[in-house]
């Protein structure tokens, strides 16, 4: 469909090469081999990408559920504000979210127990929608009237404590005082807690119960975290814990780590099984090539021209490999992904609770071996056509040498 109107154009570069590629597709079934090669190498590489990408981002939202932030400062005594200032001016914070946590809060007629942490609305919103984990509105910590009720304080909470609230109410009793929480909002996480928690406003729990409750945790948001400078600006009787260190920690184990090895060979394998495969084709169809460049330069036609000519006669099956690749890879991923949970593949062991991790379609996974091929094919043909014009043209216009065009 496409030689017809290229003939017509001015120059015979564009119409050679898509006239060749036509009757190469059609006079050779061997053609459609290195093709079928290409389709199965791109879908491996892609798949094993995905599965190593998933793999990458299950270890990242593990540690980020771990720690709550890009670092965490726990302290078993409350934190004073000098201190809290000296870990805001360690180098690499950028912003500090505190909280006073109290892990043991008794439920006004109940023996359950259950977290509460007291923050502040605008930093650890900002916090939570850095992570993504549980982003909500300062405003929803805001008691709507102070002056309603001072012993009502808004709260979000977890929903394995959805069944504990009525009419979305529950008292608690903290600081020798009845504490009426009123859930404004249901997060699936947080950075402060993992399961059973509790997430009010300081200031607005003061007012309900006198008590000014200071921070025994801190959650650091910044770049290039160093623990050792975060532990002499927090002090004694402190626990610094970086999410980057935690991160590493998962790939440890013999079991993540050989499977990592794994698709990383399988990647590898398919990379060059498509790089042979495109080689042996190229290499296949070199002197025949060879010949009629020889032939065409008789005619007048340039180097520049003959570099074309090879770069789009190699263009077509290059571009239908990537593109081929690149959608039955994607089909590959799509049928396998419900039953394939990467989380026994990504993770030694993880401390707070990690929904299971699915494989998913990873962009660059696709992309990234489909550009190569495009790449390599045009390379090729590139280094062909300037190999053949350093050559004479003598060996390649014997006669029954090649095809003619």
């Amino acid at each position: 469909r496409l030689v017809g109107p290229l003939g017509r154009l001015r120059g015979a570069v564009g119409y050679l090469s898509l006239a060749r590629t036509a009757r190469a597709r059609a006079g050779a079934g061997t053609a459609v081999l290195p093709l079928l090669a290409l389709l199965t190498a791109l879908t491996t590489a892609a798949f094993g990408g995905s599965v190593l990408a998933g793999v990458e981002a299950a270890r990242d939202r593990a540690a980020l559920s771990t720690v709550g932030a890009d670092a965490r400062v726990d302290a078993t005594a409350a934190l004073s504000a000098a201190t809290v200032d000296r870990v805001r001016a360690t180098p690499g914070v950028r912003d500090v979210a505190t909280a006073a946590i109290d892990y043991d809060v008794q439920l006004d007629d109940s023996a359950r127990r259950l977290s509460l942490a007291g923050v502040d609305p605008a930093s650890y919103a900002r916090l939570s929608r850095h992570t993504g984990l549980g982003p909500f509105h300062a405003t929803d910590l805001r008691p709507k009237d102070r002056a309603a009720d001072r012993t009502t304080v808004p709260a979000l909470a977890s929903p394995s404590l959805a069944g504990l609230f009525t009419d979305g109410r529950l008292d608690i009793w903290l600081n020798g005082e009845t504490v009426t929480l009123l859930r404004t909002a249901e997060p699936a996480t947080t950075p402060a807690l993992s399961d059973d928690y509790v997430i009010v406003d300081s200031a607005a729990l003061a007012r309900a119960t006198g008590v000014r409750a200071r921070p025994t945790t801190l959650l650091l948001t910044g770049d290039h975290l160093d623990a050792s400078a975060l532990r002499e600006a927090a002090g004694p009787d402190t626990a610094v814990r970086l999410r980057a260190t935690e991160r590493a920690r998962y790939a440890d184990s013999p079991v993540q780590s050989g499977a990592t090895g794994i698709y990383v060979a399988a990647v590898a394998a398919g990379a060059g099984y498509a790089l042979l495969a495109l080689l042996l084709a190229l290499a296949r169809a070199a002197p025949e090539r060879l010949a009629l460049l020889a032939r065409l330069r008789t005619m007048g036609l340039t180097r520049a021209q003959a570099r074309r000519l090879l770069v789009l006669e190699a263009l077509p099956q290059a571009v239908l490999a990537a593109a081929g690749g690149a959608l039955t890879g994607w089909a590959a991923i799509r049928v396998l992904s419900p039953g394939l949970d990467l989380t026994a593949l990504a993770l030694a062991d993880a401390q707070a609770p990690i929904p299971p991790s699915h494989l998913h379609t990873a962009p660059l996974s696709l992309a990234l071996p489909a550009a190569g091929v495009l790449l390599l094919a045009l390379g090729v043909a590139t280094l062909q056509a300037w190999w053949s014009a350093r050559q004479g043209s003598t060996r390649e216009l014997r006669a029954g040498d090649g095809a003619a065009p």
